[in-house]
């Protein structure tokens, strides 16, 4: 079933479209495209992000000052403040935001191709059926930090590979010292996405070069070393405790975060997507011609076991093993390869199959963020109806639907927005101890001043993360806030309104109410 990759092609000989250079420089474009139309990048928490990055940039200006702290940090998790910090003063927030977002799928593709094509020496006609995952739930969701520093990851796997491949030893350690510290910084889960890699490639090395299983294992860590300086800085960095590591072992989360690892707008759509994966893998192992790589199939069982030990949080950071998930799919289709020299027709034939997949999914991501970039265009006029400096409390409505929404809650942290345009209060950051850059000052807020205060719920239905929104009605601190801000709110006593003036709204009852001095009490 696993056999060694075929010798590279001599020069000169002709390729198929696949193995072309242009092929690849397309498949690198083509990437891009679903984040080309929106302004703003609708992934779920990028804009709560942004609200930070403003902080960031303009922290001094008065209004912002007065309710946010705003202090760097040496941390794992400083990816995308890093870049749009260092853009931002040439192009504006938005625009740098943009810049840095859409250059993480693009750094990912390129990547995932250098890696087939230093483990297969070409590219196998195949490799199309990893390349969706890019656009996975981790990314979708906005764990950008993260996202980038995967990008960077596989970037640096390739190298590593290329290295390895020509015997480099030396210098790829003394490459990677500073290399696995730019991977941390940016996320500390991608720096042990690295390891995992480095680590995995190197056991199935050293095992072809005919040592031991043990022996294979003890030479790999050793290889590995070089990438071990973080290490010191992850123990300066926890030092004095942190965010909360728990959830181990929930089964029922992780067959989730298996199913949904294309979770984006529809359900049987994703679904099918992910399960087409499935049927090519399980048919590249019975088909005779086709068999897989060991050294990237050993990869992708590693980081399944990585999914299968990890909690779900780590250090505070929510769905820590479901991030895992798209690259242990994605190793398995990129481990994919035809036993000898490939075949013509039957290689066209699976070129063609995995082309039509990659463009079916990036047309769906397409269409699936414009129809989000619209909803966010709508939205967002209701910022032309406040002054800048505004404090506002954002209620964002989450569907009551069994079994949970599949789509994602992409206006969930349009609030962020606030901040960034108007440089004014909103109450959707996080508050993650030891892993934040940005602390909230606005103590008059109460509970009203972090995530998830901003998810609200219909009152008859129980939904994760997300009060009643009656109850946030009859209790949020009026004289704490200018504006309440409805978007998609679920059914409500518009009594529960009582002393605020309505200024803006779109007919799917979304709001802003202008919040008076002194209001009347909520139903009187």
């Amino acid at each position: 079933m696993i056999e060694p990759a075929a010798p590279p092609s001599p020069p000169g000989t002709p390729r198929p479209w696949w193995e072309t250079r242009a092929f690849v420089v397309v498949m690198v474009l083509l990437s891009a495209v679903p984040l080309l139309y929106p302004p703003i990048p609708p992934l779920v928490d990028l804009l709560g992000h942004m609200g930070r990055y403003r902080v960031m940039l303009d922290g001094d200006v008065p209004s912002l000052a007065a309710v946010y702290s705003f202090q760097w940090s040496l941390m794992g998790n400083l990816g995308v403040d890093l870049a749009v910090f260092a853009l931002a003063k040439l192009v504006g927030l938005e625009a740098a935001v943009k810049l840095v977002i859409i250059s993480i799928p693009m750094m990912t593709t390129a990547g995932m191709l250098w890696i087939a094509r230093e483990v297969h020496h070409r590219l196998p006609p195949t490799v199309m059926f990893a390349l969706p995952f890019v656009y996975g739930h981790h990314f979708l969701f906005g764990f950008v930090n993260y996202s980038l520093s995967v990008a960077l990851a596989m970037l640096a796997f390739g190298l590593w590979l290329r290295l390895g491949r020509l015997h480099r030893y030396t210098l790829r350690a003394a490459l990677f010292v500073p290399i696995s510290i730019i991977v941390w910084l940016c996320h500390a889960f991608g720096w042990g996405f690295l390891g995992l890699l480095a680590f995995s490639s190197e056991v199935v090395r050293a095992h072809d070069d005919g040592r031991s299983w043990w022996r294979s294992i003890l030479r790999a860590g050793g290889q590995s070393l070089s990438l071990a300086l973080p290490l010191l800085l992850m123990l300066l960095w926890r030092e004095g405790g942190g965010g909360v590591t728990a959830d181990y072992f929930n089964w029922k989360n992780k067959w989730f975060s298996v199913t949904s690892v294309l979770r984006d707008r529809w359900k049987e759509w994703d679904r099918i997507s992910f399960f087409l994966c499935v049927v090519v893998f399980l048919f590249a192992i019975v088909h005779p011609r086709l068999t897989l790589s060991r050294m990237l199939t050993f990869t992708a069982l590693v980081l399944a076991a990585a999914f299968a030990l990890l909690p779900r949080i780590i250090f505070g950071s929510a769905y820590a093993d479901m991030r895992l998930m798209p690259f242990v799919i994605a190793f398995a289709m990129l481990a994919i390869r035809f036993r000898r020299e490939t075949p013509l027709v039957m290689g066209w034939i699976l070129a063609s199959l995995s082309l039509a997949f990659m463009l079916a999914r990036t047309i769906s991501v397409t269409w699936s963020l414009a129809l989000a970039s619209d909803e966010y265009s709508r939205q967002l006029t209701a910022l032309d109806h406040m002054p800048m400096g505004a404090r506002v409390v954002s209620l964002v409505g989450l569907q009551c639907t069994r079994g949970g929404s599949w789509q994602l809650w992409r206006n969930a942290h349009i609030g962020g927005m606030v901040v960034v345009r108007k440089e004014g209060f909103s109450n959707d950051h996080w508050s993650v101890p030891g892993a934040k850059l940005l602390t909230v000052t606005n103590t008059k807020a109460g509970w009203w001043r972090h995530d998830p205060s901003n998810l609200v719920a219909d009152d008859r239905c129980r939904v994760r993360f997300a009060r009643p929104i009656s109850w946030n009605l009859s209790h949020f601190p009026r004289d704490a806030f200018d504006y309440l801000w409805l978007v998609n709110p679920p059914p409500f006593d518009p009594r529960l309104l009582a002393g605020m003036e309505k200024v803006w709204g779109l007919p799917d009852g979304s709001a802003l109410y202008r919040i008076h001095p002194g209001p009347a009490k909520p139903g009187q």
